[in-house]
């Protein structure tokens, strides 16, 4: 039976689904991706391909994996993360795991967000042999972008161009995307001194410091989107979202300490490094002369904006392969950490963007066909014709 015939597709897909990958921030839901990586790397070598695992610096249990076909300086890159987000059992109508075909689509954590497109990305290039090959193709597969993106930033840090060209199959209804928002998130903490209320000479409230930060912030943010605007998003400007806050324990007692955690979701040209030095400076002008203490800490490393030129090959090429102009979306993905790689990065895969991290998550069977036909046409022209 030909590897790409819609059962064999079909039991690759299910095969995935199966086998549990969740990454979480929270330790009690976060799971190993080897048993994943290993599958993966099996039907891979099967392909003919050469096949690394690369285990995470920090993260034993987790993993890359980059497997390649062919050789070259060029080429294209299939990329695709292994893992899921948790999942409410008690909501699902299908088994989570189970990747039940029911209604014309495959139910199960991760068909659109996005095992699925792995096992589709195997199908197309199990079509081509090495011999075929001009350019290589690669197929890359990525541990923890749902909650720490610490397989994409391993792959930086190590600095190995992968290809010159890339597509990561995050669910786009088949529509390419070449732009997304960043997100920055920040926790600000403020400490002050405690002290009876009744006499607000006995302390530092770090609860009245944070509404003057507050304020700040709020001034800030119509700077930048009085700065900063594009108009392809549906947001268009950048935005800054006051998220949590908790200051003092009791109402009789100044406030000690107040810690506000924020979210800002830039747009491209925007970098984090710069806002962050923005915010820091800012606020600890703003309160010198205090008494309180300032401080700042990353509630993750952030993820950068992404723009890749409307006139590269790969946005191009995509463009022309669905008959879609290239887009934009509001969601982050690790596109950025590839273009920083030397690539040139399209965010384009089969489903939507609002099944995924739901209940009942699914891929509609017939998005399969023009999935495989959109790789299919990729790689014949960056590794077959390519020069």
């Amino acid at each position: 039976m030909p590897i790409d015939s819609p059962s064999s597709v079909l039991s690759r897909i299910r095969q995935l689904i199966a086998t549990p990958s969740i990454s979480s921030v929270s330790p009690q839901f976060d799971q190993s991706n080897r048993a994943v990586i290993d599958m993966l790397a099996g039907w891979l070598e099967e392909a003919g391909f050469a096949v690394q695992i690369i285990p995470l610096p920090q993260q034993p249990d987790k993993a890359n994996l980059i497997a390649t076909l062919g050789r070259g300086p060029g080429g294209l890159v299939l990329a695709g993360h292994t893992d899921t987000v948790p999942f409410d059992a008690g909501r699902w109508h299908y088994d989570p795991f189970g990747g039940v075909v029911a209604n014309e689509c495959i139910y199960g954590l991760g068909t659109a967000d996005m095992k699925a497109f792995l096992a589709l990305a195997i199908a197309a290039a199990s079509e081509f042999a090495v011999r075929d090959l001009r350019q290589p193709l690669v197929i890359l597969a990525t541990a923890d972008e749902e909650s720490s993106m610490a397989g994409a930033r391993a792959l930086t840090l190590a600095g190995r161009p992968l290809g010159r060209h890339a597509v990561i199959g995050e669910p786009t209804g088949l529509q390419p995307v070449r732009m997304h928002k960043g997100i920055l998130m920040e926790a600000i903490r403020l400490e002050g001194r405690s002290g009876h209320s009744s006499d607000p000479a006995l302390g530092v409230s770090a609860l009245e410091g944070m509404h003057r930060v507050i304020g700040e912030l709020l001034r800030w943010r119509e700077e930048l989107q009085a700065r900063y605007r594009n108009p392809l998003f549906a947001v268009e400007v950048p935005t800054l979202n006051l998220g949590h806050i908790h200051g003092g324990d009791n109402p009789n007692r100044i406030c000690a300490d107040c810690e506000l955690h924020i979210d800002i979701r830039p747009l491209p040209g925007m970098m984090l490094a710069d806002l962050r030095e923005a915010l820091h400076q800012r606020l600890s002008d703003l309160l010198v002369e205090s008494g309180l203490l300032l401080s700042f800490r990353p509630l993750f490393a952030g993820i950068e904006a992404l723009e890749t030129p409307a006139a590269a090959a790969i946005v191009r090429a995509t463009e022309e392969l669905t008959g879609a102009p290239a887009g934009v979306v509001g969601f982050g993905t690790e596109g950025p950490y590839l273009n920083a790689l030397g690539m040139e990065t399209v965010i384009i895969g089969p489903g939507s963007i609002r099944c995924a991290h739901q209940p009942d998550e699914f891929l509609p069977l017939a998005t399969i066909p023009p999935t495989l036909a959109l790789l299919r046409g990729l790689i014949n022209r960056f590794c077959v014709a390519s020069a």
